[in-house]
């Protein structure tokens, strides 16, 4: 025991000093990248005033003048550390309308940009007071242009009384961690290197720099690769979708998302993006339902709050992880919510429209009865399946509105019902709000005209994550619908670039069930559930990362002083850039873990569309063009998925042009040149036929070769070596139709196999090629023709330049 005793006591004397590292360890700053700090300045300066709208430029300046300021102490000192005041004298005062006098304004205002936007770390802290509890030395270390007595101010304005044995700046002392400071700090304060250990999160200089000193460190990252990475793409791309507004001060929205993270314990990857990446947009959403309805009620009101099943299922969840059981959750669809509306047959006609395709059981099971002359309209279709759109067109004709309304009288009594038993005291309430994904409220819009048929007089709120803000005008006048991310925080062509891709959102948030078909009492009755149980296991993981989340962010956000829902408009910019992140710009893991999702289409099928499908895209590249591809209909669900499967690169081309910046003449094709190719027709004839060879903003080569089925066609010819005797063949596809426009925009691409094409004289490994002599070809067989007009396209990407 006694041994034991000394042993513990000879370690205590052997930890003796302990340092930490300031900025991004002790202190946290409430921002989304240190630069924030700048935009700040911008602001607090009085610049933003005289200088409007120019923040960016604002921060790259004070960028460059650092660095301009670092490059002229190190030539002239051999070492580029600075003082604030040196860095702002290499400003661009002229620029912003300031002159040389200004710099002190300046100076200060960025250390009240420092004091407003810095935090105590809650982790270290606790750590340092540890330590200094224990006897230990305690003190900070700091790259940094605040000289110690500002940094002292600094860090006691963020923990009143704070105190520590050292403190050392590098400004103060001409060098950096990385160089000689830690060896100062070492020789100033008598301290044995291997007795002291430092904390930090910059890798060279607090890690690289205390180990090359003998001292002992201690990493303290702001986060992981992954979530840095996760992090560097938000960003990207809130500059892209969000321009002209601040893109660094989000009130700490990302701090919290990194102490959260740092807090939890690792589940599983679908766990990890619900925690840093649904969670923090369900959350946020959350507060925003929750100023929904304080905004609705007032005197003389009652309101209600209900989320819309089941793409509502995990934002009720965190509803109720946060407040409680004070809303409802309600299981009604369009469909349900439509027909329930219709006294005239145009709701049904409305729905069916938008119906890819259906068979008469379907239908009878939707609207309960099947009259005889609707079964043979769906005799006439191949398999008894019909387009949607077709039995929209003839439904007028095929039933009387008598029966329609009958029909939906008796479904809205049951809806009703439902609602009654799920909303206790529904009748009294004077207000409802139906909280919902989105998107044109389609079926507050229904539920609306129920009411009205029913004399119901509560109004209807519509509060929704993302909103098709053009479809709302014509709302009731005595209700309401918002958007969380609506038109006046992205543009519209960028709304419906994520509303494209929200199918991968909708799979995520549902819940575990079929979707409601009609009900029972307080009973739902719901549709088959096709979807498979890995992926609803899945979808529950990454639900309970998301709830984790919201569970922990409340007490952290106020352990930091964080406010980060406080302002609507700045929340909902920061959760439209993470929530584009996750749809455009998927990282490789992500792409593994969702990729394989289904989307269930419902109306009693068990049809699955595929959320990716990498070879559709790259048909339709082929066939159609870049700009083609990017407005192609579902399915695949997860269009941007499919882009980045193909590659990164691609899934940005794909952002731009959602964003309207991607300029056509830059990634559209454009002629250069034309080529002779040789066409085999069946009776053993052959003619030679002029094409034009298309070039690609991305270098790739495209060939079109319209065929009729009169010219009877067996074989194409090639010459490959006449255009790219050498490269990368992409691929050989076809289109058809009865007419020559409607083949070329054709979405139906069919890709030619490359087992079935000849490379005559060709050398070729995958979908690498290099021709051996002038003569070489590329054979195309054409398989026989269903329709007047066939289209075969052929992309290129050339490897070595071809002479004219």
């Amino acid at each position: 025991m006694t041994i034991a005793t000394a042993g513990l006591e000879r370690r205590a004397q052997i930890v003796s000093a302990w340092s930490f590292d300031v900025f991004d360890t002790f202190l946290l700053r409430a921002c989304s990248t240190p630069d924030g700090v700048f935009e700040r300045t911008y602001e607090l300066s009085g610049i933003s005033s005289i200088c409007p709208n120019v923040s960016a430029n604002f921060v790259q300046h004070r960028i460059q003048a650092e660095a301009r300021a670092r490059r002229t102490e190190k030539d002239k000192r051999g070492a580029s550390e600075v003082h604030i005041a040196e860095i702002y004298s290499y400003f661009p005062f002229r620029l912003f309308g300031l002159t040389r006098r200004s710099l002190d304004d300046l100076v200060e205002s960025e250390f009240a940009a420092e004091l407003e936007l810095c935090r105590a770390n809650p982790d270290m802290l606790q750590q340092y007071m540890d330590m200094n509890g224990a006897g230990h030395r305690v003190g900070f270390i700091s790259d940094t242009y605040w000289d110690s007595d500002r940094l002292a101010r600094l860090l006691r304005a963020c923990r009143p009384g704070l105190t520590w044995d050292f403190l050392y700046a590098s400004c103060d002392h001409g060098s950096s961690k990385s160089e000689a400071l830690f060896a100062k700090y070492l020789a100033n304060e008598a301290i044995d290197a291997s007795a002291s250990f430092h904390v930090g999160d910059n890798d060279k200089a607090d890690i690289r720099g205390a180990k090359r000193h003998g001292i002992r460190p201690r990493y303290y990252p702001q986060a992981t690769p992954q979530l840095a990475s996760t992090f560097q793409r938000e960003s990207a791309l809130f500059e892209l979708l969000c321009q002209g507004v601040p893109s660094r001060l989000d009130h700490g929205a990302r701090t919290l998302r990194r102490m959260v993270a740092a807090r939890s314990a690792e589940r599983s990857p679908a766990f990890h993006l619900g925690m840093t990446v649904l969670g923090p947009v369900t959350t946020a959403f959350d507060a925003f339902v929750a100023g929904r309805c304080e905004e609705v009620a007032g005197p003389g009101r009652k309101v209600a709050l209900a989320f819309l099943g089941r793409d509502g299922f995990l934002p009720h969840r965190v509803w109720q992880e946060l407040h409680g059981t004070t809303a409802a959750y309600l299981e009604i669809n369009r469909r349900v919510s439509l027909i329930a509306s219709a006294d005239t047959m145009q709701p049904l006609v409305d729905l069916l429209d938008k119906v890819f395709r259906i068979d008469a059981l379907t239908l009878r099971d939707m609207i309960k009865i099947l009259p005889p002359r609707v079964a043979a309209f769906f005799a006439n279709y191949p398999d008894g399946i019909a387009p949607g759109e077709d039995l929209a067109q003839a439904l007028p004709e095929l039933m009387d509105a008598g029966e329609i309304a009958e029909l939906a009288a008796a479904l809205r009594a049951r809806l009703l019902a439902y609602l009654r038993q799920t909303i206790p005291g529904f009748d009294n309430f004077t207000d409802l709000v139906l909280a919902d994904l989105g998107y044109s409220g389609s079926v507050q819009k229904a539920l609306r005209r129920v009411f009205e048929i029913e004399g119901i007089k509560i109004r209807l709120h519509g509060a929704y994550l993302l909103s098709l803000d053009d479809a709302f005008d014509d709302i009731d006048e005595k209700d309401s619908a918002a958007g969380f991310i609506s038109d006046l925080v992205v543009t519209p062509h960028v709304k419906r670039m994520l509303i494209r891709n929200i199918a991968l959102v909708e799979q995520i948030c549902c819940s575990a069930d079929g979707s409601v078909r009609d009900y029972d009492g307080d009973q739902v009755l719901r549709e088959i559930n096709p979807r498979p149980a890995s992926q609803i296991a899945l979808a529950a993981e990454i639900q309970a990362g998301a709830l984790a989340f919201a569970e922990k962010a409340e007490d952290i956000a106020l352990d930091l002083c964080l406010a980060p829902y406080a302002t609507q408009d700045v929340a909902a910019r920061w959760c439209a850039a993470t929530l584009a992140r996750l749809m455009l710009l998927p990282d490789e893991g992500e792409l593994a873990l969702l990729g394989g999702l289904k989307h269930d289409v419902n109306l009693g099928t068990h049809a699955l569309a595929p959320m990716i499908d990498a070879d559709f895209i790259r048909r339709q590249i082929t066939a159609r063009g870049l700009s083609a591809a990017c407005t192609a209909a579902a399915p695949p669900m997860w269009l941007a998925g499919t882009f980045a499967h193909l590659s990164p690169s691609n899934a940005y081309l794909y952002a731009l042009f959602g964003a309207n910046r991607l300029p056509a003449n830059v990634f559209e094709e454009t002629p250069c040149g034309p080529v002779q190719i040789g066409l085999f027709r069946t009776n053993g004839e052959a003619t030679l036929e002029s094409v034009t060879v298309h070039r690609t903003g991305l270098g790739e080569l495209r060939l079109r070769i319209p065929l009729s089925r009169a010219m009877g066609i067996a074989v194409i010819a090639l010459p490959l070596p006449k255009f790219a005797a050498e490269g990368l063949l992409h691929g050989v596809t076809m289109q058809s139709d009865d007419d020559i426009r409607d083949a070329a925009e054709s979405q139906a691409v069919t890709g030619i196999a490359i087992e079935s094409l000849v490379f005559a004289g060709v050398q070729r490994n995958g979908a690498h090629y290099r021709t051996e002599n002038e003569d070489a070809c590329l054979l195309i067989p054409v398989t026989p023709m269903t329709h007047d007009i066939a289209i075969y396209s052929v992309a290129i990407t050339p490897l070595v330049s071809t002479p004219k």
